[in-house]
């Protein structure tokens, strides 16, 4: 009987399936990469300045996108205090010891959870407490500043008083501390601010007790655009005015190499209506706008508004202001 050809067809069949599967085991091999288990650099720029005698504020320089990191630890010693996210730089330690001691570190962690070196310490030494310490020190008289480029301000301010010393100078934007100073400063520079953005900074003194001063007076900044990217969007100089039944907005127009005829208006955070001034009506230059309101006296406002560009985007926020209205 003769069975030479079946034999050679299926010797032929499992010797392909053989190279095949080898194929796909080497195949497989090479689509594996290896684990990431490089840590992201150490944080940069680390301080901790004591806001009073039982908290220290400590704050660092944000990674650059490139390090892929996506949170940051703190820890005091040897002892993890906070673990916060990639979008936070800074943290308020509470809790402390008078007149004690303390070295901070942050650690940063990438996607992998690889974490970085601790990087030198933050010292800092918690001032005395002062028993029943409730007067707040002063405002402070007058506040500056200026943009140092698309990303970075430094802000300046007088000098505050307090019967037992002020502690700390807290810089505000919208409502939200978002830098701490020591007593012995009168400017601080800041940094992660976005291009062609206004910002509005004010400044309150803080004593040991944490007694804080009402904000000293509002200063504006304006960030350039980062290069390339044109002239400033945002309206300038925006002022708001509450008078019985009404709120007078006037602010410049942006110059967007022509007439802007529709603003977007926010209050208290949320988009509430376009501004539109029809055909032989925009208004170039400095723009005054009346809303008619029906809230009760004494409601709260917070307003800013920006303008449609050419492109028919929305352009940079106005700086923003606060006001109460009036019935």
């Amino acid at each position: 009987m003769r069975r030479s050809a079946p034999t050679l067809a299926l010797r032929l069949a499992v010797a392909g399936l053989t190279a095949l599967a080898a194929l796909a085991g080497l195949t497989g091999l090479t689509a594996c990469t290896a684990p990431d288990t490089e840590p992201p650099p150490a944080p940069a720029g680390l301080t901790a300045q004591a806001g009073s005698a039982t908290s220290v504020h400590v704050m660092w320089d944000a990674a650059a996108d490139r390090d892929g990191v996506t949170g940051y630890q703190v820890f005091e010693a040897d002892r993890l205090v906070r673990e916060l996210p990639a979008g936070k730089t800074m943290v308020d330690i509470a809790d402390l010891t008078p007149q004690t001691g303390y070295a901070f570190t942050v650690r940063a962690k990438d996607a992998a959870g690889n974490l970085s070196g601790p990087g030198p310490a933050a010292r800092v030494t918690t001032p005395a407490a002062r028993a029943e310490d409730h007067r707040a020190p002063t405002a402070p008289a007058s506040t500056t500043g200026r943009a140092t480029g698309p990303r970075a301000a430094r802000v300046s301010w007088t000098p505050s008083t307090d019967d037992t010393g002020v502690t700390a100078y807290d810089v505000y934007q919208g409502g939200v501390r978002i830098h701490t100073a020591g007593p012995g400063e009168s400017g601080t520079a800041l940094s992660g601010l976005l291009p062609d953005t206004v910002y509005t900074f004010t400044v309150r003194a803080r004593d040991g007790a944490d007694n804080s001063s009402p904000d000293g007076p509002a200063v504006d900044v304006a960030t350039p655009p980062a290069s390339g990217d044109g002239p400033g969007t945002a309206p300038a100089d925006f002022t708001a005015a509450a008078s019985p039944g009404t709120v007078t907005l006037a602010w410049t127009a942006p110059d967007t190499g022509r007439e802007t005829a529709e603003y977007e208006l926010y209050v208290n955070g949320r988009p509430t209506t376009v501004i539109q001034f029809g055909a032989g009506a925009v208004p170039s230059g400095r723009v005054e706008h009346r809303l008619t309101v029906a809230e009760p006296s004494g409601t709260a406002w917070a307003v800013k508004l920006r303008a449609r560009l050419p492109d028919g985007n929305w352009g940079s926020f106005s700086a923003e202001r606060r006001i109460t209205l009036v019935a």
